[in-house]
């Protein structure tokens, strides 16, 4: 009898580990959130160039090697784009991104989401709900990351600086493109220490850095190299794989 039963044991503690490691969620290098201003400083021409500048990189060979590059071979990605305290909206929500097809899956949701511009502008209030994005990824993710571009300061909400250093001790990295390019009036020009603001403020947590857009026609090729840094940073973090990129400011 106890022989059946020591059998017994042994079969159900298989099936228990069998169970418990089919239900584990799949492992991807990194979680990246995308998260994107979209308030009344940046206009509908800033905020569609904005935007295909993730459109084209997800669409770049770069991108797509440097995924693949990876331990596992697959990120997961998300595009938020957010304005005021209460006004941030989530256009394509965790997606397993793997290779070409479903880079430009993603990217062709991205490019077919209807463009809606907020008022005033909370970083803040966009690092809170991408935060809170990361408790229901369906995903085991290596680093969790946030991507921030902006035309201006945080300047509604909670500190900027309490919703960074949250996310930090979260164990979420905070990496920022303050966007610089210069405009039709005074008035409308970005604050001149944008990005320093940015790297002092809204940047942090492991391997963290900065990149600067001062025009528009630079858009895709600074988002394109921030992609690739951020995908393929696994084993430069400690290293401060930003200071060798030209233009990078690491916090």
């Amino acid at each position: 009898m106890m022989r059946y039963l020591n059998l017994y044991a042994v079969f159900l503690s298989c099936v228990l580990c069998a169970s418990a490691h089919a239900e584990k969620p799949p492992a991807v290098d990194v979680a990246l959130v995308l998260a994107v201003d979209v308030s009344y400083s940046m206009n509908q021409n800033e905020a569609e160039i904005q935007r295909l500048g993730y459109i084209h990189a997800l669409r770049n060979p770069d991108v797509i090697e440097a995924i693949q590059s990876g331990v596992t071979g697959q990120i997961a990605l998300a595009y938020l784009e957010w304005a005021g305290p209460t006004d941030q909206r989530l256009l394509v929500n965790w997606r397993v991104v793997s290779d070409a097809a479903s880079a430009r899956a993603f990217s062709d949701e991205l490019e077919g989401a209807p463009y809606k511009n907020g008022t005033t502008t909370s970083i803040s209030a966009g690092i809170d709900y991408a935060v809170k994005m990361f408790t229901a990824i369906p995903v085991n993710p290596l680093r969790r990351v946030i991507d921030i571009s902006g035309d201006g300061y945080s300047d509604y909400g909670r500190p900027v600086t309490a919703a960074r250093d949250n996310a930090i001790k979260s164990g979420i990295t905070i990496n920022g493109l303050p966007v610089m390019n210069k405009r039709a009036t005074w008035r409308e020009q970005a604050p001149p220490d944008l990005d320093k603001y940015y790297a002092q403020n809204v940047a942090g947590g492991r391997g963290s850095f900065t990149l600067v857009v001062r025009t528009l026609e630079e858009f895709d090729k600074t988002v394109l190299r921030k992609l690739v840094l951020e995908i393929a940073s696994r084993d430069n973090a400690d290293r401060g794989f930003a200071s060798r990129a030209p233009d990078a400011a690491t916090r």
